[in-house]
């Protein structure tokens, strides 16, 4: 199978979320990601999440964030473990970390740190709102981005208090991102041999994905307004509608999705209706255009209306999560996947990898235990070595 990013080694000091996220879809993509984790404090924190607990130091959150990695037990603040961590650096094209934005300059995470080392090493930085400002050493979570980007406000029915999407979104979009800057710094640095710092934090990630609604905000003094069923703010119909047996969406956002909604659904009087004429009309008479949808959705049920639609207008039931799971669709693209794990006889079921690759999903296997490469890393790094320090 082609891993694209197979001979890329990534260090990583790495805990939680949005960091581990980010360099599992570099893992799974062929880069050997080093987890540098201290056994003094039992490595990383996610390994203790619960409640599904997959034996000491290992949870099914870690698993989710971990996949395809290896784990180095290294105690970064001693002077042997910083030792050790040097010359892994000599051989690595990144070291990166999620740390608050204050720790990687005192932990020595920086390019002017290892650029001594490695000119061509790329050192990022992935934090709550970034190294070099007032809020460097505040802690930040996914929720408090939600809140203060203006998502939250966003979010949610009308007369409902804002609401949190109902995923961390901002760690797996911050990820993402992170991952991206991590592999365009390492093109960049194989062919000038120059490394850099590469920094991204989930404040500005959350504030860049206000998008268009943001731009129309800053250059037309637009202020948003929540509609309800989740409405677009400017195309209709873009919204969540009722069926027999629960919820629909439906998003007609073009002129010709509407009208062969119309007839599909037989009711041609809808497209002659005034009301309902173009987008701006609909917008405008979104009650009423609720209503008759209403009307009509309600007489099916949402997966009778998706059979019906198939493709030719967009529409998706609303599904629960062990629904969405079971879906049909989801075997069909193998979004499945089986990984081996001892304390699993018949495998640990997780989520495929999102990327494929001449058509195929990366296969992944289990997160590790806390420094179960220790020993095969170390060995390699001080082959022939007569000094070589033991394992930490």
């Amino acid at each position: 199978m082609k891993r694209p990013l197979a001979g890329v080694r990534i260090l990583a000091v790495e805990l939680y979320g949005a960091g581990p996220y980010g360099t599992q879809l570099l893992a799974e993509l062929g880069a050997e990601v080093v987890k540098i984790e201290a056994p003094s404090m039992g490595g990383d924190v996610s390994r203790s999440v619960g409640p599904y607990f997959l034996g000491e130091g290992d949870t099914a959150f870690f698993q989710t964030f971990s996949r395809s990695k290896s784990s180095l037990a290294l105690e970064l603040k001693t002077p042997e473990g910083r030792a050790i961590f040097e010359k892994l650096v000599a051989g690595a094209d990144a070291v990166v970390n999620n740390l608050r934005g204050d720790k990687p300059g005192k932990l020595g995470l920086t390019y002017d740190d290892l650029k001594t080392i490695k000119p061509s090493i790329v050192c990022a930085h992935l934090s709550a709102y970034g190294r070099n400002n007032s809020r460097a050493n505040w802690p930040g979570y996914d929720y408090l981005m939600q809140a203060e980007s203006g998502m939250m406000s966003l979010t949610g029915e009308p007369d409902a208090p804002p609401t949190r999407l109902g995923l961390s979104m901002v760690d797996f979009m911050t990820g993402s991102v992170f991952a991206l800057g991590i592999v365009s710094a390492i093109l960049s640095a194989r062919s000038t041999g120059e490394g850099c710092d590469v920094d991204v934090s989930l404040f500005d990630v959350a504030l860049h994905q206000t998008s268009y609604p943001a731009v129309w905000a800053m250059n037309e003094g637009y202020e948003p307004e929540r509609l309800p069923r989740g409405a677009h703010p400017s195309i209709a119909p873009s919204q969540l509608v009722k069926t027999a047996d629960g919820w629909g969406l439906l998003m007609c956002q073009t002129p010709k999705f509407w009208d062969l909604f119309c007839t599909l659904t037989g009711r041609m009087d809808l497209a002659a209706d005034p009301r309902f004429a173009d987008i701006p009309a609909r917008r405008a008479h979104l009650a009423d255009l609720t209503n008759a949808l209403d009307e009509i959705f309600m007489t099916r049920k949402a997966q009778d209306w998706s059979d019906l639609f198939a493709g030719q207008v967009p529409f998706a039931p609303v599904k629960d999560l062990k629904s969405a799971l079971e879906n049909p669709f989801v075997a069909e693209v193998g979004m499945r996947d089986i990984v081996a794990h001892p304390a699993k006889p018949e495998g640990l079921h997780m989520l495929a990898s999102p990327v494929m690759i001449n058509g195929q999903r990366m296969a992944g296997h289990r997160a590790p235990t806390l420094g179960e490469q220790t020993e095969a890393i170390l060995s390699a790094l001080f082959d022939d070595d007569e000094n070589r320090t033991p394992p930490l």
